[in-house]
């Protein structure tokens, strides 16, 4: 299967580490020109470095993707920079294990601007530059739990369903002009989601890297062919069979 995406421009958010920072890896390894967006400025350094040493061309944008003036200074960048992005892969998020009954509307507020919100202002922005080009991709990284809820998650389980909810809307929005739109759920993976707990080797984790490999080939398909959504997780995590 072909995994190449030379002459293609890409945008991935929260990519200072975890799943956004492999795949900007492995896009930019499949040749794609790659903005990285996050708001650790040292840390997307560290990765345009990581890319460029391996051959790769990225640049790095400092963003906070739930700011709309942001949103709108990053796209500027990557047109200036590379041209309008072909794709964009919305993975910019936080977890959150807050009982209901704690949960401050602050503490809502926050999850949901950084989880659905940034997602809004992103696409919109990636369909006002798709649109007249009559092709694109957009990648959203959910979750299981838009699938299946745990406890104590009330704040991250409405984000995670809303955007799916979000990207059946998108997918809706973009078909007539030949956009994809499409989205991945990872199981539990390695990640800085919830540090000094999911940044560590733990039983039943993916690497990032692994999550990653699906990303490319939802980006490498044929620009009429969507893999919309798709489920991945470890073997032995307890999603299937849970009553």
């Amino acid at each position: 299967m072909a995994t190449d995406l030379t002459g293609k421009v890409a945008i991935v958010t929260g990519a200072s580490s975890g799943i956004g920072w492999e795949i900007a890896k492995a896009y930019a390894a499949a040749g794609a020109k790659t903005v990285v967006a996050a708001r650790t400025a040292a840390k997307l350094d560290e990765l345009v470095r990581e890319i460029t040493r391996a051959g790769g061309s990225a640049l790095a944008v400092s963003c906070d993707v739930t700011d709309e003036a942001q949103v709108e200074a990053l796209f500027s960048r990557c047109r200036e920079a590379y041209g309008d992005p072909d794709i964009l892969v919305n993975n910019a998020g936080i977890a959150d294990h807050t009982p209901t009954v704690d949960m401050t509307l602050a503490r809502w507020d926050e999850i949901l601007r950084i989880n659905i919100t940034s997602v809004f202002l992103c696409s919109r922005a990636a369909l006002r530059s798709m649109i007249p080009r009559r092709k694109g991709r957009i990648i959203n990284i959910g979750s299981i739990s838009a699938k299946v809820p745990r406890q104590h998650t009330a704040g991250y389980t409405a984000s995670k369903f809303a955007l799916e909810g979000l990207t059946r809307s998108l997918a809706l929005d973009g078909r007539e002009h030949g956009i994809a739109v499409s989205m991945l759920h990872p199981g539990s993976t390695q990640s800085m989601l919830v540090p000094g707990v999911t940044d560590r080797p733990r039983p039943n984790s993916m690497n990032p890297a692994d999550v990653a490999r699906v990303a490319l080939i939802m980006a490498t398909l044929p620009d009429d062919v969507n893999l919309f959504e798709t489920t991945m997780l470890p073997v032995g995590m307890p999603f299937l069979g849970r009553g």
